[in-house]
């Protein structure tokens, strides 16, 4: 009999569908290691012998361009161009795409295309942004896979400003697509969309007290509510709010004028009509809209009727050519309250001049109202802002040009380093948020130089922490810190408590005058003499393998430092070094290590040896023994894995975060531990891992996998355009 009762779906329901429940819907506090895999080849549909980098190479970068600028002013009656120009469109596109980063840790950005899946295609201020990427698709189409959707995005709001009249500082292809969501970034805790921002600060009104790495104030914006704080209008609390999160996002002042200025000169917001109305999100719309969301039964092939932030109007008379519209109405007029038809919170000029109206984004014959955002009336109302537009107003060249710079900037922030940058357009120019880096000599002998540091007094411990702390602070999330610059030696990092400093200084005094008598940099010495420990831990061992070396690092400068923008890569933990600098965080320390794992480029596995390899080298921070479960520290054993999962010893809270391992039949303490150790004897995929690494047969596949996973930390910086 078939075992399908009459009238049930034959499909076995599981985590396919949306009634499925996953391990973690079941057990909600277990470890989720899926941060560590969520971009797996499987996802990629290029396959393996596929190079972006390569193949953006062979694009013709002028086509592109002219072919970009030619779609601006090619309205589709499916989506009508404002005032026949879908400039400003294109600008909200790529700036939201960008402007999801944040400088916590990286993460967001535009710089993987992550904006065309959820949760940020949903967004509630990436409201009709499907609609840019579709009018996009037969550009990308055109230029297939020489073309990235993450270059492409960045490159239409380039192309928008330049063909409304800026001149632009420059633009870098480069940037690889992900194919799937970024599902485990943490975007906030809230479960509605534009929460009230109580839920994301311990004080509001103080916004440095923001929830870390956070910079948006709700859920579902990119940055500040555009009608004030949580929806009341307030310019001088708004200016505060506007001010901290920009700094999130690694701007100043100056620049966070110049881009809010900037980026209202041209475009218009859109609240003509009742928001009720509109359908569901792109994520949660039926298969017939075919990956729209917001679909609008009033729209009718109107411009004038597009419904997205609720706010309606230009900011300018002229919203489609760059020039000083936005400060001579800003400026030029006394502003009022006012409400627009979709009810949203907004700034109208009292006693406009008919002439200074913009006119109607789809009839030129009729001259509309102008308005402001509460955004907008803080660079009025704040003394600071308020300067600074000041200054720009005098010197129009000087606020292009500034504006120019900080889209740039917007927009390259998580490319990387200069050095990646491809195509005519890339600027030469070095500048301190690209954390430059000179090149370092490689005609050095690396021999004699490992033999005098094999000569120090420097235990295996000393060199190997100090060139794990030297290269720990990459982020494949931006690429940003790792070893190379050498920025161990200089503020903030040689002063980060999780550097140990007092510790540091004594090895740099002994490997600065090595790396100089040797004309090698200090960077690559740093390296080598975590080279330099690992071997010796080898040996001790009983094994005979070589730790790979690549000279070349060079030395950066503290005039190349922008020590400010560096102070948020400092660790609160480290669980490779068994180190968590509070006890109290929110999330617990095994999660603190999957993050720093993650942003390392780390694998599973890979963190996985690289723990037990760190506990056996005795590499902890300020030397403690927690998980150090081995008689010989010092070598590399696998002995942290072996005496895990050894069942003569019982686990005992000592009631202080750490844990005693006793012998079951003797009661003796004979090592102890904190939750990262236990993690991988509890979680049953990371055990899974550390019984590979216990098994007899198995010890010099952990030696040559620690080395493997090593030296990917080492040289994660060191980039091949």
């Amino acid at each position: 009999m078939d075992g399908n009762a009459a009238g049930k779906c034959p499909v076995m329901h599981g985590a396919i569908t949306e009634t499925g429940t996953t391990v973690t819907d079941w057990w909600p506090k277990t470890l989720n290691l899926d941060i560590l895999h969520q971009h797996d080849t499987k996802s990629d549909p290029m396959g393996t012998d596929y190079s972006y980098r390569d193949a953006v190479r062979e694009l013709d970068f002028e086509a592109v361009k002219a072919d970009v600028k030619a779609l601006m002013t090619d309205s589709q009656d499916w989506w009508p161009a404002d005032y026949g120009h879908y400039g400003g469109l294109m600008i909200r596109l790529a700036w939201h795409s960008a402007g999801s980063y944040r400088l916590a840790d990286g993460r967001g950005g535009g710089a993987a295309g992550n904006i065309r899946f959820a949760p940020l295609n949903s967004w509630p201020d990436n409201g009709n942004l499907d609609k840019a990427r579709r009018l996009l698709w037969p550009v990308k189409k055109k230029y297939g896979n020489k073309l990235s959707w993450a270059d492409l995005i960045l490159l239409a709001g380039t192309m928008a400003y330049e063909s409304m009249g800026l001149k632009t500082y420059g633009f870098s292809f480069g940037r690889e697509d992900i194919w799937h969501p970024e599902k485990d970034v943490y975007w906030g805790a809230e479960r509605e969309w534009l929460a009230p921002s109580e839920n994301r600060y311990e004080d509001l009104s103080n916004p440095s007290t923001l929830e870390n790495p956070l910079a948006a104030v709700h859920m579902g914006l990119i940055y500040v509510n555009p009608e004030g704080v949580n929806g009341q209008p307030d310019p001088i609390k708004t200016a505060a709010q506007v001010r901290e999160t920009f700094a999130r996002m690694a701007m100043d002042d100056e620049e966070t004028a110049a881009l809010t200025c900037g980026g209202h000169t041209v475009g218009k917001a859109h609240g003509n009509g009742d928001a009720t109305t509109l359908g569901a999100e792109p994520e949660a719309a039926d298969v017939d809209t075919q990956g729209f969301g917001w679909m609008n039964p009033n729209l009718n092939g109107n411009a004038s009727m597009a419904i997205t932030s609720g706010l309606e109007g230009a900011w300018t008379t002229h919203p489609t050519q760059w020039d000083m519209g936005y400060f001579d109405l800003l400026f030029g007029y006394e502003w009022e309250l006012t409400k627009s038809p979709a009810g949203a919170n907004q700034w109208r000029p009292i006693d406009i001049r008919e002439e200074d109206m913009p006119v109607d984004p789809a009839d030129p014959s009729k001259r509309v109202m102008p308005m402001m955002t509460d955004a907008d009336m803080a660079m009025k109302m704040d003394p600071t802002y308020n300067a600074i537009c000041q200054k720009f107003m005098a010197d129009p060249a000087y606020f292009s040009d500034t504006f120019a710079r900080a889209w740039f900037k917007l927009t390259h922030r998580d490319l990387g380093p200069r050095d990646r940058y491809i195509g005519p357009d890339a600027p030469a120019e070095d500048l301190i948020w690209q954390d430059p880096v000179p090149a370092g000599p490689t005609g050095w002998d690396v021999a004699a130089v490992k033999a005098q540091i094999a000569a120090t007094d420097l235990s295996v411990a000393d060199l190997v922490a100090t060139a794990w702390d030297s290269a720990r602070t990459f982020r494949q999330s931006d690429l940003r810190g790792g070893a190379n610059g050498a920025r161990i030696r200089l503020a903030p990092q040689k002063d980060w408590e999780g550097n140990e400093p007092d510790r540091l200084q004594k090895v740099l005094s002994v490997l600065e005058p090595i790396a100089k008598d040797a004309g090698a940099s200090v960077a690559d010495v740093i390296v080598l003499g975590g080279v330099v420990g690992l071997e010796k831990a080898i040996k001790a061992a009983g094994y005979h393998v070589k730790v790979p070396f690549m000279p070349g690092r060079g030395d950066a400068t503290a005039e190349m430092t922008d020590a400010e923008s560096f102070e948020p890569l400092e660790p609160i933990a480290d669980g490779f070094r068994n180190w968590l600098k509070r006890q109290d965080y929110a999330v617990g320390a095994e999660e603190l290590l999957l993050d720093r794992a993650q942003l390392l480029g780390l694998s599973g596995p890979e963190m996985t040896v690289l723990v037990g390899g760190m506990r056996a080298l005795g590499a902890n921070h300020g030397g403690t023994a927690h998980g150090v479960f081995t008689d010989r520290p010092g070598a590399l054993t696998t002995d942290f894995f072996v005496n895990l999962t050894d069942m003569a010893y019982k686990w005992v809270p000592n009631g202080d975060g750490t844990y005693a391992i006793q012998n079951r039949k003797s009661g003796e303490t004979k090592w102890t531990a904190t939750r990262v150790d236990l993690v991988f004897g509890s979680n049953s995929i990371l055990r899974a891992y550390a019984e590979v690494y216990a098994q007899d047969d198995n010890g010099e596949k952990f030696v040559k996998d620690f080395v493997a996973a090593w030296t990917k930390v080492m040289n994660a910086d060191r980039f091949e355009n």
